[in-house]
């Protein structure tokens, strides 16, 4: 395993996050020989890592021997490093725009909601309406929103905190309904947005009753 260079003054656990993007996977030697530490404190970071849900273990077996354990970053873990995701995004969504009706560009938006409901497709739509909401909370947490409801003399409101799709949002505002979409799909009752993080507010919040159902 080759070192990590410019480590300095990355802390033990950075230098093995660090030292797992750029190999992939590693032992606990390699990472001690990398980190400059014992095994000892290697495996301290990698148990802490792991509860986190940073990293993955697996088992490699070997002809002859015990098999011997390799580390490597989660999905969760590989989401700590910068990606130029939004850049790359917002060129693409350039070209479309320059290249497409805006009907037919709405149409593609909305169509990325459905490839969403297509994966929870028969997990939903036989609960109350309560667990259908708190079904579109987690949903909507898997898709990077920070996201919470409660319910207030017979209204639900729902605030998000977070948005995945904030730094896409500033240029390309049409990004900004995916989320009502898949509220209203979910709930089947018609939601009122009254304040929205790209327009300068603190939070994005919509309020909603599960009496009229969406036709």
């Amino acid at each position: 395993m080759k070192p990590v260079t410019n480590k300095g003054k990355q802390s033990t656990r950075d230098t093995i996050l660090h030292a797992l993007k750029s190999s992939n996977q590693a032992t606990v030697e390699e990472l001690a020989e990398t980190a400059e530490v014992s095994p000892v404190t290697v495996r301290h970071h990698l148990n802490a890592l792991q509860a986190e849900g940073l990293i993955e273990v697996d088992s490699v077996r070997r002809k002859v021997g015990r098999p011997y354990y390799v580390y490597s970053l989660s999905e969760s873990g590989h989401e700590l490093f910068p990606h130029k995701y939004v850049r790359l995004t917002n060129r693409l969504l350039d070209e479309l725009k320059a290249r497409l009706p805006a009907e037919q560009l709405q149409q593609i938006f909305q169509g990325v909601v459905q490839n969403i409901l297509q994966d929870h497709k028969g997990s939903f739509e036989s609960m109350a309406f309560e667990e259908r909401l708190s079904y579109l909370v987690s949903m909507l947490s898997e898709e990077g929103f920070l996201v919470k409801w409660e319910k207030k003399n017979g209204r639900y409101t729902l605030t998000e905190y977070g948005c995945p799709y904030y730094s896409i949002g500033q240029e390309h505002t049409e990004i900004c309904g995916m989320d009502k979409s898949l509220m209203v799909t979910i709930l089947q009752t018609p939601v009122e947005q009254h304040t929205c993080m790209l327009q300068g507010d603190e939070c994005c919040q919509f309020t909603f009753s599960p009496k009229t159902a969406v036709s």
